[in-house]
């Protein structure tokens, strides 16, 4: 263990730079990601980083034309050049919203396939002007899949020692939130229901277009220092993961937060730890670390999918275990009524003898799951075992009179309202019985005049 944690013994202020770096631009992400989450449009914000290209090769252009025009000095293009490239991505981003509802909307196109041809043919075009015009321009493909993160932290401003990376997002994750913030009632109502947040007078395509235009700013600002993958993992994963977590939008956008610093941490972390860890229990020694970048968008997968398997409302092994529990409800249930039909209906001289013996223990072991019910229903106290099988307990009975009576009123009451054979009767109310609260029960009493018997002729209980 020791040796597996040993990196982070040398852990510097570069490190804790790297970590800063990450979480700002990953919380910058996450929130106009959570509400291209409930719009259903997370893929926009993947064809939005690509669509950008062409954003920041006008922008090269247009600085490059100011410097020879002698509009800016060069010493100033690089602060001009930044502008530029926010101002482009926010343009072509809006653009790309744009024309992928028109071509949706005029061509009659399905709305993912709108979008990939958008999103193509304007990647395409960015990389034809460059191909044309900037041929001599290297692109490092590890920069831009990457980004460069760890080398992020060097590049500081003046003399203050705080790395441009962290101004550059911190200044993002501030409008962000802001407008978030300034903003909520108008963008959650417009995410969930466009039409009344016109119809209210808030204009939704407006608050549409405009968070495209935030969506490319942010993604522009922390494309350089983390680079593609983990600026489109934070764009959905954190809000994907915390939309498995509750049902409340403002819960959710602080759960993306959080998720999103986590990630940052926990990705850092795992990039100087795991590598070493991996490398030698394969037999290799020559590994070290990996891309903190690439290892945070793998936290954040690993994050989701653990709130996917886990969660306590959505999760998949809650579900399981709801599913499990309703299963043996109904299963226990079903005993029940089988013990009382069978009481009710069984001769007086049944009662001792083998047949009645084998007749309880067919009822409560026809499967597992009855099987098990039929255990955890003696537990309770609802059902008591003899030698001669199993017997309905004072509580019990009361519990499946209540159980036969919601099935014969159900069945009376499609009867009274539905013209079905008497199988179609059973058979519904055979499912609907486990479902029925008092206050239904009592609705159906009423509406049926509190019948005696049910349409087969048998008694009520009351």
């Amino acid at each position: 263990m020791n040796s597996f944690l040993s990196p982070l013994h040398s852990w510097t202020l570069l490190d804790s730079w790297i970590v800063v770096i990450g979480a700002l631009s990953a919380m910058a992400c996450a929130l106009p990601g959570c509400f291209l989450l409930l719009r259903k449009q997370s893929l926009m914000g993947d064809a939005i980083s690509h669509t950008s290209l062409l954003g920041v090769v006008a922008a090269f252009f247009v600085s490059h034309w100011l410097v020879e025009a002698k509009v800016i000095s060069p010493a100033t293009e690089l602060s001009v050049r930044h502008v530029t490239m926010c101002v482009g991505a926010i343009v072509v981003g809006v653009m790309s919203a744009w024309l992928t509802e028109s071509l949706q909307k005029l061509g009659n196109v399905e709305s993912s396939a709108a979008l990939g041809v958008v999103f193509t043919s304007l990647f395409a075009l960015g990389l034809l002007l460059i191909r044309a015009f900037a041929d001599n321009v290297h692109i490092d493909l590890d920069c831009v899949l990457y980004g460069e993160i760890v080398t992020a932290p060097l590049e500081t401003v003046g003399n203050s020692g705080v790395p441009r990376a962290v101004i550059v997002n911190g200044v993002v994750l501030a409008i962000n939130l802001l407008l978030t913030v300034l903003l909520f009632k108008e963008l959650r109502l417009s995410a969930f229901d466009p039409a009344l947040a016109t119809t209210l007078g808030i204009p939704a395509q407006v608050m549409h277009y405009g968070l495209m235009g935030l969506t490319a700013m942010t993604l522009v600002a922390a494309f350089e220092s983390v680079g593609s993958i983990l600026v489109i993992a934070m764009l959905i994963i954190p809000p994907a993961t915390a939309y498995l977590l509750t049902d409340r939008l403002p819960r959710m956008i602080v759960l993306s937060l959080l998720i999103a610093v986590l990630s940052a941490a926990l990705g850092h972390v795992s990039a100087l730890t795991l590598p070493l860890l991996i490398s030698r229990s394969i037999g290799i020694a020559d590994v070290r670390d990996a891309s903190s970048a690439g290892m945070m968008a793998a936290a954040a997968g690993f994050l989701f999918v653990m709130a996917m398997l886990l969660g306590p409302k959505y999760g998949l092994v809650v579900r399981v275990w709801h599913r499990l529990l309703l299963k043996l409800r109904i299963a226990g249930e079903d005993v029940l009524g089988r013990l009382y039909r069978f009481e009710e209906s069984a001769p007086a001289d049944l009662s001792a003898t083998s047949e009645r013996v084998a007749l309880l223990r067919k009822i409560t072991s026809q499967s597992r799951v009855s099987r098990l019910a039929t255990w955890m229903l003696i537990r309770r106290g609802w059902l008591i075992g003899s030698g001669s099988g199993v017997h309905l307990t004072d509580i019990g009975r009361e519990a499946a009179r209540t159980l036969v009576r919601s099935h014969r009123l159900w069945e009376s009451f499609l009867a009274k309202h539905f013209v079905l054979g008497e199988g179609r009767f059973h058979e519904s109310a055979e499912q609907v019985e486990h479902f029925l609260d008092p206050e239904l029960l009592a609705e159906l009493d009423h509406d049926l005049d509190r019948p005696g018997v049910d349409p087969h002729g048998r008694a009520i209980p009351n």
